[in-house]
């Protein structure tokens, strides 16, 4: 796993223009020499963006607190090897966030303690018909779905629909290309679509 030092050295992607120029003012104190300030900003913008993340990737809301606190930690440990020329701030504070994230998981897997929430789609079609549209039966029979469709295809959609990132967000924050977010969150509505179809539930485009 790359330590924080080399994340400052990530390649810059196609997006990275817009965002830094949205986080100029805290790169612009940096450059003078400001980073209490600069840092203070950081957390004001990025503290739920990075929660957020982490609670896509890990699906426990205590784990991913623990590592979003821990994320920006590093973040300010790191700061001052912060390279606006080589990566946007932003890319710069998701992939330390992403890679803690990773650790995390590799660490569960290894110890056995990491379990599978996925429930196949037999599973699926044992519980029974969801209730009107906007119930929170429904809601919940939804929430169930994503949470057994790939890895890949969930943790896009959650921070797509349910946390309300952009498409270019969501490619930043898991380092994506923007085409493959889109991708993925082409799939995943075909999947859900079909998999509420099979329920009797309204159209998804009532959710999504």
């Amino acid at each position: 796993m790359p330590n924080d030092q080399a994340l400052s050295r990530l390649p810059a992607s196609m997006g990275e223009t817009d965002a830094a120029q949205r986080d100029a003012d805290i790169v612009g104190l940096l450059h003078d020499g400001q980073n209490h300030l600069a840092f203070e900003y950081l957390v004001q913008r990025y503290d739920a963006k990075v929660f957020h993340l982490c609670l896509a990737l890990l699906r426990d809301t205590h784990t991913a607190q623990d590592l979003a606190q821990d994320s920006l930690l590093r973040v300010w440990r790191s700061l001052s090897s912060y390279n606006a020329g080589t990566a946007a701030l932003s890319t710069w504070i998701y992939a330390i966030a992403r890679n803690r994230c990773l650790t995390e998981l590799a660490r569960r897997k290894q110890a056995g303690a990491q379990r599978d929430d996925a429930v196949t789609w037999d599973a699926i079609e044992q519980l029974p018909a969801a209730a009107p549209d906007h119930d929170a039966a429904a809601l919940a029979l939804l929430r169930h779905m994503v949470d057994s469709l790939p890895k890949a295809y969930q943790t896009c959609l959650k921070l797509y629909y349910f946390e309300e990132h952009s498409v270019d967000e969501v490619a930043s924050m898991l380092d994506l290309p923007q085409g493959t977010v889109k991708t993925h969150l082409h799939r995943a509505r075909q999947a859900l679509y079909q998999a509420l179809q099979a329920k009797g539930l309204a159209s998804p485009s009532l959710w999504l």
